[in-house]
């Protein structure tokens, strides 16, 4: 398992997807942190915070993961290298399970640069380090779960078309639908559980909820069992080509 995630990530750096992802992400949001005037740029705002960071953060992975997740296994079907990778050693769960890992270290790659901002917040504040370290600690650990969770409905998504359009769109409605949809759909007049319910399946109420700073065994459980999901989905569809 651990060969096939290195070399997916290393198919990401052949080319130039992990460059332009990484590259992408750190534009868009620096300009919306240090460029773009408004309420999210720090200058503007006057206060030393990286809450545009992780507000912003979630819009732009909705379509970069998919981007990176799109050719996982379209591009396996096409080219007909999925029946090869099918008969490796390893079984089809693990093999699921590395591309959405190989994803994800992508997008923990794109973070790190980041603390270069968390540095110059740090020293931007009055005085010097009065920002809530907590909360942006528990902002990053947020994002690695949304990420994760995207990547692993990306790769659902890529498992069952041989287009990467049409993977990469499936898999940005899907993950639109899971960060903001349900939430959408609690603001409907529905009964207070049904409206609670509808808030828990949605990734958007428990980003918030690490964001704050404190890691709640819930919420990890609900991204981890989220994750699982749409890995056991995927599974499911590829296994489906033996039936």
């Amino acid at each position: 398992m651990l060969a096939l995630i290195k070399k997916e990530i290393g198919s990401f750096f052949s080319s130039f997807t992990g460059y332009v992802v990484i590259v992408v992400f750190l534009v868009i949001t620096g300009l919306f942190i240090w460029v773009f005037p408004g309420e999210l740029n720090i200058p503007d705002s006057g206060y030393a915070t990286l809450d545009t960071l992780f507000i912003i953060a979630p819009w732009v992975f909705l379509f970069l993961v998919p981007a990176v997740t799109m050719r996982m296994f379209a591009e396996e079907k096409r080219s007909g290298t999925l029946e090869l990778l099918l008969v490796r050693p390893v079984t089809d769960f693990q093999i699921v399970m590395a591309k959405i890992t190989a994803a994800l270290a992508l997008v923990i790659i794109s973070l790190l640069p980041t603390l270069i901002y968390f540095w110059s917040v740090y020293t931007l504040g009055n005085p010097p380090g009065n920002l809530d370290t907590g909360a942006i600690w528990g902002s990053y650990i947020g994002l690695v779960f949304l990420a994760g969770s995207y990547a692993a409905i990306g790769v659902f998504a890529s498992s069952f078309t041989e287009n990467q359009i049409v993977a990469f769109v499936v898999a940005v409605l899907l993950c639109f639908f899971f960060f903001t949809g349900f939430e959408m759909i609690s603001a409907l007049p529905l009964p207070l559980r049904v409206e609670q319910l509808l808030l828990y399946m949605g990734i958007n109420e428990h980003y918030r909820s690490i964001s704050r700073g404190v890691v709640d065994t819930r919420d990890v459980v609900y991204f981890v069992g989220l994750i699982a999901f749409f890995a056991f989905l995927t599974r499911t569809v590829l296994q489906s080509r033996k039936w």
